[in-house]
């Protein structure tokens, strides 16, 4: 179970949207401003699809209960759209048989988290299935459009050398991602509704504490 832990947090928020950002900065270092904004776009189009079910949810029960649906895997989420994108930048330059490898193994470290979100039971299996799915039609739209785009030719050493020197931030401690997400329930369902929300985190309606990361499914 430790393994899975640790393995988990490799898809946690703060290490996650550092890496997005990252690819972002580096697009813009190689003046491929084109592929920057459809990244921007696309990832934080997923961002915004898993927090508005995970919200939707919270503030009014809106899922399906008849998968256990309650809202996208935010971790299986960035984990697909991050990793086949960061391999194929990487790959770019390589023979097309490599590039595809890259992007496989891309595929296979998301699988990977989405199996550790399962084996940690705090996501069902439509929430994890889903969570991949938005993912990677983020990373495939991504890398469609960057495979017609210039080629890149600023050195790849550095997005490397960069990811490496975030790597701290695996220990700091994980974004309160459903605190906020408890926020806006609030805000949009009303204050009337705060026992309500809080019994769909669940958490006690006289639990006064910020929740953790992983509380709400």
């Amino acid at each position: 179970m430790d393994f899975w832990s640790s393995f988990t947090r490799l898809a946690e928020t703060n290490f996650a949207l550092s890496l997005a950002a990252l690819l972002t900065l580096w697009l813009c270092a190689a003046r491929a401003w084109r592929l920057a904004a459809w990244w921007c776009v696309l990832f934080g189009g997923a961002l915004f699809v898993v927090t508005a079910t995970k919200v939707a949810y919270a503030g009014w029960g809106i899922g399906i209960a008849a998968i256990d649906f309650r809202g996208f895997s935010g971790h299986a989420m960035r984990a697909a759209a991050i990793a086949p994108v960061f391999a194929f930048l990487l790959a770019q330059r390589k023979a097309g048989l490599l590039r595809q490898a890259a992007i496989g193994a891309g595929v296979l470290f998301a699988i990977g988290i989405a199996i550790s979100r399962l084996v940690l039971a705090v996501h069902s299996v439509s929430e994890v299935v889903s969570g991949l799915a938005l993912g990677f039609a983020a990373a495939w739209l991504f890398i469609r459009v960057a495979r017609q785009a210039p080629m890149i030719y600023l050195d790849r050493f550095t997005l490397v050398f960069c990811a490496v020197l975030l790597l701290p931030v695996l220990t700091t401690r994980p974004a309160p991602t459903q605190g906020w997400i408890e926020q806006v329930a609030v805000k949009l369902a009303g204050e009337e509704k705060i026992d309500e929300i809080r019994k769909r985190m669940g958490r006690k309606s006289n639990d006064r504490r910020e929740p953790k990361e992983d509380t709400f499914r």
